[in-house]
């Protein structure tokens, strides 16, 4: 049976209708996952392995059966390890059906079928009794139930609700216990990840400066965590304020609670600053010695830096304060943690709460609408002055006092920047409310509500009389678009160019007026095992979960590109970058595909893991902006990445052996891009334009690699939307 998916397509800014598989959301639900990263966690697997083999020895030394409950099977290797363990038997709950079934299927290969019963149920679903799915409680209890922020993933309640109903009282747990940990840091970039700088701006007739509204000031941020691997932001980018605190402790073994709660912690600050972030992290002791220890501690608080495990699946937190306080050397604070069922964040106070102010403390939720328009890579982009004296520089060359200047980009400042210059006439057009919002705020705040004309509506939909019946000399992007993904999403820019051709005047200038499609072939240090099979995990086989992600990623929107902030994983480039594609935005979308071929040559040898693409904003013929590599690579290979935006990574399969012998070059022939692809409309059969990026690859021992690129132009006029019916 077939279904039709609506999609957005942020290249083109329509909307298109696609026929897919009706397991379609199964199968992006598996290919975006981490279970292929979990099951390389060797150091996860192994502390795992060594709990249970003691909690089902504790059980049988006293002389009972052992009865395992594993919650969030997943795989079922730890309800695996259990039975080989001596386990007399286990149930194994696992919600996702595509994941029960395949869990079924390996433990049927490993022949653990008689001792393991796999349960297609929420944990909270499952009953105990005669006629239940499970006949008595069990007296071990083993979960993985953990993200990057211990409890964001439902623990807390899940845990609660299975001391009631599933386990018996005071049973072995594994893990027995978590710890969560933080640390008060005074760090100027992260905080810019959450905060609205001044911007200054430099004109001939001195320095002015965009101020961000009270309300954005006073704002306590995004509730959600910024999860980041935290080894890879240098020391050299925060001061720390604390030492290294325990902030509080979960026992699996007894009864849990979900209610909201806060933990206190006094210390003296190690120097004077401003606190501005936490940082925090967690370890789990399987055991009740804690001799068994599992930890996602940074390189610096971790007790052996040299046997760290690399993971995806958990990395650490960072928390931004309320407000920066300034913090004295000596004087004594309390770092609070508070968390409610799925959430953590942190306030800083002069004394310990008091009990009754614990229940009343809120989780901190945005009120200003930027939090909610602008991620944290955003936030850091806007506040990067160095990037702001690029567009600065390069509007000088082209801006007269006489322009009529239309900014067209979601959430930007440039409309600012070009009054500021001098421009007397600037539209800025905001197609969400939102974002319309927010920028009359920032207007308000500088003064600038009556002197900058701002329009609520899509670009495509503009009006002589929205732009005042003048003709606009400056059509002006940076571009950036709240529903682009991957980098060429922002050529919607392009089409929206096109659309608005018509209130250009003569000669009028577009900026940036050109951009191009980069890529370079890398070897990642690590990133690589999230895409790579495992087949035998602890001596068990787990190709049916191999199988199954290939499945996943054969689907056509898996095929795409992934969007990945490479700055947090190392790597190394094999090739010299090179262009694939050029955009004159000076002319409209041609009504004919762009296409191109060429080589890549490996410089280096190394594993072609991937291949990474990127744009480059070209503002000027002086002025380019690069939302991928900033610099030539090292000697070694070694890349710098823009921090503000995702680069596209398309991993090639198979994933090179990282234990094979490096020989020659190893590279990839049978290259092939497509920044956007085409596909035929539901109903009239015409092509609608849908972004597709395509690299297929044939493991080749060559010296070089083979790509060609293809851009399609937008739908026509005459496409007509699916029946009502469908929509």
């Amino acid at each position: 049976m077939k279904i039709f998916c609506s999609r957005a397509n942020p290249t083109t800014g329509s909307v298109e209708w696609l026929e897919e598989d009706e397991h379609y959301d199964y199968h992006q639900e598996i290919a975006r996952s981490s279970y292929a990263d979990m099951l390389h966690d060797k150091d996860r697997n192994v502390k795992y392995y060594q709990g249970i083999r003691a909690a089902v020895s504790r059980v049988k030394d006293r002389g009972q059966k052992a009865l395992v409950l594993d919650i969030g099977t997943g795989t079922g290797l730890l309800s695996m390890m259990a039975v080989t363990a001596g386990a007399d038997f286990c149930y194994a709950i696992e919600v996702f059906k595509p994941m029960a079934d395949a869990a079924v299927e390996i433990v049927e290969k490993n022949g653990f079928s008689d001792k393991i019963m796999v349960i297609n149920k929420h944990s909270t679903e499952v009953t105990v009794g005669p006629e239940g799915d499970m006949p008595c409680r069990a007296n071990i209890l083993v979960t993985e139930l953990f993200d990057t922020e211990l409890i964001g993933e439902g623990a807390l309640p899940s845990y609660e609700h299975a001391h009631r109903h599933l386990v018996e009282e005071n049973c072995e747990a594994v893990p027995h216990r978590a710890t969560v940990y933080a640390q008060l840091v005074e760090s100027r970039r992260m905080w810019s990840w959450n905060k609205l700088f001044p911007i200054r701006v430099q004109t001939s007739l001195g320095e002015q400066v965009i101020v961000p509204p009270v309300d954005l000031e006073n704002c306590p941020g995004a509730p959600s965590v910024c999860d980041i691997q935290l080894n890879q932001v240098s020391p050299a980018d925060f001061t720390v304020l604390s030492d290294v605190l325990p902030m509080f402790s979960i026992d699996f073994s007894k009864q849990v609670s979900s209610s909201a709660a806060c933990h206190s912690r006094q210390f003296e600050p190690l120097t004077s600053g401003r606190a501005q972030v936490v940082l925090s992290w967690w370890d789990i002791e399987m055991d009740p010695e804690g001799k068994i220890r599992c930890t996602t501690a940074p390189f610096w608080a971790h007790s052996d830096p040299e046997e760290m495990q690399w993971r995806d699946h958990w990395m650490q937190c960072v928390y931004f304060l309320p407000q920066e306080e300034p913090v004295v050397q000596g004087s004594a604070l309390c770092l609070v943690a508070h968390h409610d069922d799925y959430c953590v964040w942190y306030s800083l106070q002069r004394t310990s709460p008091e009990k009754n102010e614990r229940v009343h403390q809120m989780r901190p939720v945005c009120d200003c609408q930027a939090h909610l328009l602008w991620n944290r890579p955003r936030f850091g982009e806007i506040n990067d002055q160095d990037r702001t004296d690029r567009y600065i520089q390069a509007l000088s060359t082209v801006l007269k006092p006489d322009s009529v200047c239309l900014c067209v980009s979601d959430g930007s400042l440039l409309s600012v920047l070009a009054h500021h210059l001098g421009v007397e006439q600037v539209f800025t057009v905001e197609s969400s409310a939102a974002s319309h919002k927010l920028l009359r705020k920032i207007f308000k705040a500088n003064h600038l509500e009556d002197k900058i004309n701002l329009i609520e509506k899509r670009p495509e939909l503009l009006t002589s009389e929205d732009l005042k019946d003048r003709k606009v000399s400056l059509l002006l992007g940076e571009p950036f678009f709240t529903t682009s993904l991957l980098p060429w999403h922002n050529l919607y820019f392009w089409y929206v160019r096109t659309a608005v051709d018509r209130h250009l005047g003569p000669g009028a200038v577009v900026m940036p007026q050109a951009a191009s499609l980069h890529a370079v072939i890398v070897e990642f240090r690590d990133l690589w095992r999230i895409r790579s099979p495992c087949g035998d995990c602890e001596g068990f086989d787990v190709h049916v979960m191999d199988d199954m992600i290939k499945r996943a990623l054969d689907f056509r929107e898996s095929r795409e590109a992934e969007p990945h902030p490479l700055w947090e994983y190392p790597c190394r480039s094999l090739s010299e970058p090179q262009q694939i594609l050029a955009f004159d935005f000076r002319q409209l979308v041609p009504p004919r595909p762009l296409c191109a071929e060429g080589t890549m040559e490996l410089r280096r040898p190394g594993r072609s893991h991937a291949a990474v693409l990127w744009m480059e904003y070209h503002l000027t013929p002086e002025c380019t902006l690069s939302t991928g590599l900033l610099e030539p690579a090292d000697p070694e290979g070694g890349c710098c990445w823009n921090r503000h935006c995702k680069q596209a990574v398309h991993f090639f399969s198979p994933v090179p052996d990282p234990r094979a012998p490096l020989g020659s070059p190893q590279t990839v022939s049978g290259l092939s891009a497509a920044p956007a692809g085409s596909l035929p409309g539901p109903e009239t059969g015409h092509k609608a334009a849908v972004p597709e990026q395509l690299l297929r690859c044939r493991p080749r021992k060559v010296a070089v690699g083979s790509w060609e690129a293809a851009l399609f132009p937008a739908p026509s006029s005459d496409w007509k939307a699916p029946p009502a019916a469908l929509r």
